[in-house]
């Protein structure tokens, strides 16, 4: 079984980049991928705010599994110029980050209407994308996500079998999940298009995202087929929900409180040190099947 490594949305530890980088080393994280940092979401930075993320990383010594963007996080049906124009910039700051891989996705449908109508402009964006994203070295990485047109598995697998070579993809069994998709044949079926992981796990009687391991994602089975394949960044997507005034709800162990089926925590920090622990149990447990 391949050594994992590790990575995070660390904007879930907190909202400076001071925190994040002090969750990151507290819970053995070399990689981060960036989304939330203080001046704002990453898909929208400059190339001087990214050089100056840049220099405090490497002062730090933690390096960019990808860019956590927001790219094709709009409805098909809105203007896609500022947005590409967005995208160009945001390429260039790949680069001045160090990574080659910017998490992106295929654009949400209007409410009620059916993904396949708008399959050609959809595909037409992310081949603009994907083209421009190549011709700079850099790797547009699909991430399923409810709502948008790569939702289900035949969507994501349209997407990643026609631009083989262009776009790879981002596996997130919540993300599935939440579409009614079980996770493991999913993975299977597109495991040879993907790139990395976020581990994120949920139930599918409501959709609740839950501690790694928690819920029905089959982790330790998926990341046992990840490893045979190759795979070895994971990067740890919490989600998990932040509650103050917690007096009133029942200790289940430590700072980790529960309502019915629902995980919460104390704080931000709390939450994330509980999601990267569970984490490393889930691995303990696909280590020794």
């Amino acid at each position: 079984m391949a050594d994992f490594i590790f990575s995070a949305f660390a904007d879930e530890a907190g909202k400076t980049l001071a925190e994040q980088l002090e969750a990151l080393k507290a819970n053995g994280m070399t990689l981060i991928e960036p989304r939330g940092l203080d001046e704002g979401n990453i898909s929208g930075f400059s190339a001087e705010q990214c050089k100056k993320v840049r220099a405090v990383l490497d002062e730090h010594g933690v390096g960019l599994s990808a860019i956590g963007s927001g790219y094709g996080k709009i409805r098909i049906t809105d203007d896609f110029s500022p947005h590409f124009e967005q995208f160009c910039q945001g390429v260039e700051n790949a680069r001045i980050l160090g990574t080659d891989k910017i998490r992106m996705f295929s654009f949400y449908i209007p409410e009620g209407e059916r993904p396949e109508d708008y399959r050609d402009e959809v595909f037409a964006r992310l081949e603009k994308m994907a083209d421009y994203a190549r011709l700079h070295g850099v790797w547009c990485c699909h991430e399923n996500e409810k709502g948008i047109y790569g939702d289900t598995l035949e969507r994501c697998l349209d997407i990643l079998t026609t631009f083989e070579g262009k776009i790879r993809g981002v596996f997130d069994p919540a993300n599935f999940i939440q579409c009614g998709v079980k996770p493991l044949p999913a993975y299977k079926a597109l495991a040879p298009y993907i790139e990395y992981m976020h581990v994120k796990d949920a139930l599918f009687a409501d959709g609740t995202v839950v501690p790694p391991g928690k819920g029905d994602a089959e982790l330790p089975a998926i990341l046992r087929a990840y490893a045979e394949n190759g795979g070895r960044v994971l990067t740890l997507e919490p989600h998990l929900k932040v509650f103050s005034g917690l007096d009133s709800l029942e200790t289940v162990s430590g700072s980790v409180f529960s309502v019915g089926n629902t995980y919460v925590y104390p704080t931000n920090r709390a939450a994330f040190d509980a999601a990267a622990g569970a984490l490393r149990e889930v691995i303990a447990e696909a280590l020794a099947s």
